[in-house]
């Protein structure tokens, strides 16, 4: 459903009523950002918790905090299943979060934790980032900032999960450098066709999932 940016907030609250009362509704997603005039809490806040396939309802997110995991945001749960694919076992890791978003950096940082990894979150008044980066086995790139992780932020033998998708010059590129870390890393995801493609996956699967739990009531 698209609306003008102008379109006022209520409106976008009057839709998400109806949409919350709809049966033949199971999943439903704000995209964000939205417009200045808008309060983006009070909207997301909106969406009914057991169809907010974005994971990013109060609810869910205190669900995700104390390890009950309801419907958990997209991209973090996307990185997670990568790392299950690879066989990668995450217990007594020491992981490395940049970046503390309620979308990616928090949501990332409890799952991690809840497979048994060692969790360090950094951010932008982390000091001296580089020497918290260069101790992870685990990286996990989610700032924002085009190529800011590079081959000296990084321990050789590293897994690197860059989450970052920026424009620059017309190119989509990620928040790690690939062609520095690519050499220093065991293994790493680009960008695009990394992380994005199981974006998607997860939001299908938690529209599924948010089906099955509005049958069975």
């Amino acid at each position: 459903m698209r609306f003008p940016a102008e379109t006022e907030e209520q409106v976008i609250l009057d839709t998400l009523d109806r949409l919350n009362q709809d049966p033949l509704v199971h999943g439903i997603l704000v995209q964000l950002p939205l417009p200045a005039h808008m309060n983006e809490q009070r909207v997301v806040a909106r969406v009914a918790f057991e169809k907010d396939v974005d994971g990013f309802h109060e609810r869910n997110v205190g669900a995700l905090s104390i390890g009950t995991n309801r419907m958990v945001p997209c991209t973090p749960l996307g990185v997670m299943e990568l790392l299950r694919y690879e066989q990668i076992d995450l217990a007594g890791m020491h992981a490395v979060v940049i970046g503390r978003s309620n979308i990616v950096g928090k949501p990332m940082a409890n799952l991690l934790l809840q497979a048994n990894a060692t969790v360090t979150i950094c951010h932008s008044r982390t000091k001296n980032m580089r020497d918290w980066t260069r101790q992870a086995d685990l990286l996990v790139a989610a700032v924002g900032i085009p190529r800011f992780v590079t081959a000296d932020d990084v321990k050789k033998g590293a897994v690197v999960i860059d989450v970052g998708i920026n424009r620059v010059d017309g190119k989509i590129c990620g928040d790690v450098d690939f062609s520095s870390v690519e050499s220093v890393a065991s293994k790493i995801t680009p960008v695009p066709k990394g992380v994005g493609p199981m974006t998607i996956a997860m939001l299908l699967s938690n529209t599924v999932r948010a089906a099955q739990m509005q049958q069975q009531g």
